[in-house]
């Protein structure tokens, strides 16, 4: 195998091995093989090209038109084309699928699963970075630089799997393919300088009878090259695991969402969970991933919760940092829950189990729960009654994944009375919970004290907000709306009145808050749909935020503002809908309102956002297989059209290869002469047939300006000519070498001239022209030839009736 053949062999590998780090990122790795025979066709289309040669820009235009042929194949008719031709239907297929293959990245979290845009996204990602490193390393032989884009690779797939027990492996392929790929570049270097002489013999050796030659040759600069990279790939190993982690200071610091400290210290730092549930859910749609049975007289009131949002900042809404403590067997007293609502109170018990690909940290439970039985290490935060999973290793954390555990809660049953009657919060609560960001547009404030004109207490303040979202407002719950929650998405929210659960829990709160009305927003999912066996099961659909507004003597409090169907209303909060005659009709605009919830949803756009909030009502829309653009043999048809109008440049290379071929594999000394001609004439040096042959190569030779091996090669040629000119008749002319004499000149011809002329050289050659004067000269003599037969026909015609006129 020659030194370029190993060099592409060893980059296609170094791709590969690279590419295995993005494994951890899907739970499927049937793509890899597909990548893996991918890249082999790539390569070896890499690897023909240079031994035809052509040039480097058509090399790799080469490689990326067969790629994306193979990806048309293997890839079309799986998005959504909307074209109205075949080549409008490919590429807006193509555009669709990796549309949908972004889509699918931003809405699955990792491991995701193997979706047909997924896979593309991996597959033409890898033969990216597999054409990039062929072109580095194989056609430009710069090996050392094709390690960036590997670098790349490794790091987006590394940075997006967040380390593992397997990234040692991963990392230790990707460093052996790189190694490997510098170690057959350097071979290959050292093979072009010849015999490569060690040091002095060792003691003995010349005892033994080993001198400097081939048995005393001491250890080779790639022997030396070879352990330094082993060396260096086993201290990037081994140092990492040696040395203790660093917790502290500038190298260390503690993550979002992770505690600091441990004992009854640390807290729980500042986190989206909007940002945590789109990183753990990793589910597709309506997915079950938890399931329980439960003993509640109101199944339909069992929310589970799993976070707090009680900080708006002016950009987002998101959980404050608190201090963590060892989770106590008996959960502390609910904040603000008092007597007579705390003695009606009925203690349930939830038995709860999660599925083995849920992977949240926050444990979701019923609200408010006085007990947690559950395995493995667990911390809590007391203000927002949290779980959270500690710390179990370096980069490790408890999750909910696969756990079974069971949950005390209450089930609380105010009335609207005791509502209406709170005493005023706490000041410290009221001062933390009432706090805005200084950007809040003023419509968010002057819309609530619009919407609760008259009411004279905070309960009938929050019920008026509830109903101006899910009732009276004209707001309609559309799953297109773009997700936001700064100031300015809750001003837009209100002006453009559409939106999801996320929009009108966000809104409520900040609108209460602007009234004096402590609030914050809890995300969790809704009750679930029990089965036929007594379970309930909640799935990705199940996933909801609401606001939770604070009571004296009930504590935190949920409101639904969001106008869906299926969502339970607390009874509480319906206590002055019949109050009065206009609010009979009611439940109809709430319908109307719920209504577009279904028909969006039944399309295959439900925003990813939504997705993962669980926010479409209807089961995930199907993934298109039904081919509804041209069939498999019109995609090859309109391929193989493609391919043959991108191939219409190379006719001229493609024939002067083959007119060369046939002329140098007859052996016959005029035909090759003729042949070096036309390839003088395609660098430039246009033939004159006045000049004898000597003469003739001293005019290539001149203005060929050629090295001195190449211009032997021309001068033997000609010499050959003259001797098959001039020889004695019967004498037998031999030149065994003939063609590697005109091969060795064409490269050196080639080799002094500029790149444009050499381009036109091999794109555009000059000797073409015999192509034209050819068919100029068939023409001609087509052209005579009927003319003749013409003439032949009309002379003979007009001595036919020579004769019949004698006779008249």
């Amino acid at each position: 195998m020659s030194g370029r053949a190993k060099l592409t062999l060893f980059a296609a590998l170094a791709t590969l091995f690279t590419s295995w780090s993005l494994n951890p990122l899907v739970d499927s790795q049937a793509w890899l093989l597909q990548a893996a025979l991918l890249l082999a066709v790539q390569s070896a289309v890499g690897a023909g090209a240079r031994r035809v040669p052509l040039a480097r820009t058509l090399t790799v235009a080469a490689q990326a038109l067969v790629s994306l042929l193979l990806l048309a194949f293997l890839y079309a008719g799986k998005g959504e084309s909307h074209g109205d031709g075949p080549l409008a239907y490919l590429v807006t297929d193509f555009g669709a699928l990796f549309g949908q293959g972004l889509r699918d990245v931003a809405e699955f979290a990792i491991p995701a699963p193997l979706t047909d845009g997924i896979k593309l996204l991996l597959v033409s990602g890898v033969l990216l970075i597999g054409l990039l490193v062929d072109l580095l390393a194989v056609t430009l032989r710069t090996a050392a630089a094709a390690g960036l884009p590997l670098l790349a690779l490794y790091s987006v797939a590394s940075g997006l799997a967040g380390g593992g027990d397997a990234s040692w492996f991963s990392f230790l392929l990707a460093g052996c393919g790189y190694l490997l790929l510098l170690l057959s570049e350097g071979r290959d270097r050292l093979a072009q300088w010849g015999r490569v002489f060690g040091a002095a013999p060792r003691r003995g050796a010349a005892d033994s009878g080993l001198g400097n030659g081939a048995g005393g040759q001491a250890t080779a600069p790639v022997k030396f090259g070879r352990r330094i990279g082993a060396v260096t790939l086993g201290l990037a190993l081994l140092v990492p695991a040696v040395l203790p982690s660093l917790g502290g200071g500038l190298l260390g610091g503690t993550q979002d969402g992770e505690e600091d400290g441990g004992g009854t210290g640390g807290t729980i730092s500042a986190v989206n969970p909007l940002v945590s549930l789109q990183s753990n859910l990793n589910a597709q749609d309506n997915r079950v991933i938890l399931k329980y049975r439960t003993n509640s007289p109101q199944q339909g009131e069992q929310y589970l919760r799993i976070l707090a949002l009680d900080e708006f900042n002016g950009v987002k809404w998101e959980a404050s940092g608190r201090a963590l403590i060892d989770v106590p067997e008996e959960l502390p007293e609910p904040p603000g829950l008092r007597s007579p609502v705390s003695s009606t109170a009925v203690e349930v018990t939830t038995s709860i189990s999660a599925a083995e690909y849920y992977t949240q940290r926050y444990l979701p439970m019923p609200y408010p729960a006085t007990s947690v039985n559950i395995g493995g290490k667990w911390r809590f935060e007391p203000v927002g009654r949290t779980l959270v999973g500690d710390q179990l290793g370096r980069d490790r954390f408890q999750n909910v994944q696969g756990a079974e555990y069971t949950v005390r809660s209450l089930l609380l049953k105010p009335t609207a009375q005791q509502l209406q009657k709170a005493p005023e919060p706490d000041p410290a609560i009221r001062e933390e919970y009432t706090k805005l960001p200084d950007n809040l547009p003023p419509v968010v404030a002057e819309t609530a004290r619009q919407v609760t004109q008259g009411a004279k207490d905070d309960y009938t303040r929050a019920v008026k907000l509830q109903d101006y979202f899910a009732v009276n407002g004209g707001f309609r719950y559309n799953t297109r709306t773009a997700s936001g929650t700064g100031p300015q998405a809750v001003a837009r929210f209100l002006s453009d009145k559409e939106g999801f659960c996320v929009h009108f829990a966000f809104s409520m709160a900040a609108m209460s808050r602007s009234l004096g009305i402590p609030a914050r927003v809890a995300v969790g999912f809704t009750p679930g749909e029990k089965q036929s066996d007594g379970n309930v099961n909640v799935s990705m659909r199940d996933a909801h935020a609401w606001p939770e507004l604070y009571f004296e003597g009930v504590g935190w409090t949920r409101f639904e503002p969001t106008p869906r169907s299926g969502i339970n209303i607390p009874d509480y909060s319906r206590a002055q809908t019949p109050a009065t005659q206009p609010s009979a009709p009611a439940p109809l605009p709430s319908q109307s309102a719920a209504q577009p919830s279904t028909a969006p949803s039944a399309t295959p756009e439900c925003p990813p956002a939504l997705k993962k909030l669980g926010e479409c009502d209807t089961a995930a829309p199907a993934q298109n297989t039904s081919g509804g653009g041209p069939s498999v043999p019109a995609i090859l048809g309109w391929a193989a059209l493609a391919l043959a109008v991108l191939g219409l440049p190379l006719l001229p290379l493609l024939w002067r290869t083959r007119l060369r071929t046939r002329r140098l594999a007859t052996g016959e000394v005029l035909t090759a002469w003729r042949e070096l001609g036309d390839t003088a004439w395609d660098a430039g040096v246009v033939p004159d047939e006045a000049l004898s042959p000597r003469r003739a190569a001293s005019r290539i030779v001149d203005l060929g300006r050629l090295e001195p091996e190449p211009a032997a090669a021309v001068h033997r040629v000609a010499g050959a000519v003259e001797r098959a000119l001039y020889a004695p008749p019967g004498a037998e002319v031999s030149y065994p070498e003939l063609a590697d004499d005109v091969l060795l000149a064409r490269a050196g011809l080639l080799a002094s001239a500029d790149r444009l002329p050499r381009l036109r050289a091999l794109l555009l050659p000059r000797s073409a022209a015999r192509v034209s004067w050819a068919l100029s000269a068939r023409r001609s003599a087509i052209t005579s030839a009927v003319s003749a037969r013409l003439t032949a026909a009309r002379l003979t015609a007009a001595r036919l009736r020579l004769p019949l006129k004698g006779r008249g």
